[in-house]
């Protein structure tokens, strides 16, 4: 049996995988169904939003990218977080412009009988 972290650094994987694949169902997979994900420079998308406002942003771009983790700390049975960053590419679809893409981010993850665990908060902002 895999430990809490064992399943939290594979669900950031399929974050990931969801990012550099422009797939907004399974990015929104990845989260709670109350799950809040605060993108900078965008609208807060929540719950039953999450697979538009992933399917907005990769009509706009697409990613190459790949996430670091920091730091990854088990709070509880069902509580975690982790302090990550991120470094790639980003190409802007209409244009073709492609520029490095790097941002450090913070998942808070909830855990349920049902689902597992789940990103329930995920905000990022670009590194100063």
């Amino acid at each position: 049996m895999s430990t809490s972290e064992d399943q939290i650094r594979e669900l950031l994987d399929t974050y990931e995988r969801s990012l550099n694949t422009s797939d907004a169902d399974l990015a929104a997979s990845c989260y709670t169904p109350d799950g809040i994900f605060m993108p900078t420079t965008l609208a807060t998308v929540t719950g039953t939003d999450m697979t538009d406002g992933y399917r907005q942003i990769f009509e706009a771009i697409r990613l190459n990218v790949t996430f670091t983790i920091d730091e990854l700390v088990v709070t509880g049975d069902d509580t975690a977080f982790a302090l990550t960053r991120s470094d790639g590419t980003q190409t802007v679809l209409t244009t073709g412009d492609e520029s490095a893409e790097s941002n450090r981010e913070i998942f808070l993850f909830r855990r349920t009988d049902a689902d597992g665990w789940k990103i329930a908060r995920y905000m990022f902002n670009k590194p100063a």
